[in-house]
């Protein structure tokens, strides 16, 4: 006998799972350079030469501790860095010791949701979301509370929203700059969605916590601000990863921030690592470690990813897309050109266009769109869009 619910999981992976394989069947076949596929989320810029160079040079001069065991928490070397890091970027007030290392922000999630679940306790998150926050919810024994997207403009639906907390909420999770949408969330949102939790902590008589999943940080494009969160809500707990920023989605390293105004803030880093223990997410990779917090003041060159922006929704909303404008990330999320974003997805996989379908997401009748590739890529891919476009006329 095994878990049922493992069996599911393990059987029948995420949609972007499963076109990404489809999309190395599909290039061993005919060629990559005749598939465009747009499903996953690899940074499509290489990590900036000092972040290899440092790696070397750990390597070298470091060759019988740099593989070792770190403290389950992470480095005390390494979060002192990256505190020293978050107060001059932030003025986050951030004490090394309530950082927590992490194998990248999905370890992260899992740990903040398995630490704070008490029995019927609820997470709300927002649609479009990023799908494996259900099953990270659900593995660690709450449910997921999801709220429909306001699909003019991506948004917080508040009025859904606040009808939706209850004396069960623990919590409320956001990702902003966002996965699959690219919106970013102005700090009029985020304080609207900060007087809401404040408002409802004190009438539920406990606190709501504020779950900023923010892998996306540093891509934003210019005209948008993405706040730090933690000076909008003091019960906000970071999830952070390198993947997106240093290019480094490989080597799974993050970690999780639980301010010092966080509501039973000791009780809450105690219950993370806690969880980090229970679920093997201790010690994580220690190179990296050290590679992460003496390059994290840098970014990969991520200016390509609002070029590429610029380029695409231009040349969709010319076709008659209807695409919301991304803010930052590399997504777009634009509306199927019919009702049944599967059979849309699937329509457009029949011309080599890997699209994933938005029901997964939340918010059916839309498809995501990952532009982290070349330029060129989605130059010559625009002529498969416009066929895919062709073929409802």
């Amino acid at each position: 006998m095994v878990s049922e619910r493992m069996k599911g999981l393990g059987t029948a992976r995420s949609v972007i799972r499963e076109l990404f394989e489809y999309g190395k069947v599909r290039a061993a076949e005919i060629g990559a350079e005749n598939v465009f596929d747009f499903s996953i989320g690899n940074p499509s810029v290489p990590a900036p030469d000092a972040v290899n160079e440092t790696a070397i040079r750990l390597l070298r001069e470091q060759p019988d501790l740099i593989h070792a065991y770190t403290s389950a928490q992470g480095a005390a070397d390494a979060r002192e860095r990256f505190a020293d890091s978050l107060n001059r970027r932030f003025h986050a007030g951030c004490n090394p010791n309530r950082l927590y290392l992490t194998v990248g922000a999905a370890a992260s999630l899992c740990c903040v949701f398995n630490g704070l679940t008490c029995p019927g306790d609820e997470f709300i998150v927002f649609a479009p979301y990023f799908p494996e926050y259900k099953v990270f919810i659900e593995g660690a024994g709450a449910k997921m509370v999801l709220i429909p997207p306001e699909i003019e403009t991506f948004q917080i639906d508040f009025d859904t929203f606040e009808q939706s907390i209850s004396a069960h909420t623990k919590g409320v999770v956001i990702n902003s700059p966002n996965n699959p949408s690219g919106v970013v969330y102005s700090k009029a949102t985020l304080e609207r969605l900060a007087a809401i939790l404040t408002e409802k902590s004190a009438a539920y008589g406990h606190p709501i916590y504020l779950i900023s999943d923010e892998p996306y940080r540093e891509i934003v494009y210019a005209g948008f601000e993405a706040p730090w969160v933690p000076h909008i809500y003091q019960d906000t707990i970071v999830c952070y990863s390198f993947s997106k920023s240093l290019s480094l989605p490989g080597e799974r390293i993050g970690y999780i921030f639980v301010p010092d105004g966080v509501s039973e803030g000791e009780d809450v880093y105690a219950a993370v690592a806690g969880a980090g223990r229970s679920l093997g997410y201790v010690c994580a990779p220690g190179l990296f470690q050290q590679v992460t917090s003496i390059c994290c003041d840098m970014t990969s060159d991520l200016k390509i990813y609002e070029e590429n922006a610029k380029l695409f929704v231009s040349a969709l909303r010319e076709m008659g897309y209807h695409v919301v404008q991304p803010g930052g990330a590399f997504y777009l999320f634009p509306r199927s050109l019919e009702p049944d974003d599967m059979a849309f997805s699937e329509r457009a996989k029949k011309l080599d266009l890997l699209l994933v379908p938005g029901s997964g997401f939340g918010a059916p009748g839309h498809v995501r769109i990952s532009y982290c590739v070349q330029p060129e890529t989605i130059r010559r891919a625009l002529p498969k869009f416009q066929a895919l476009a062709d073929s409802y006329k």
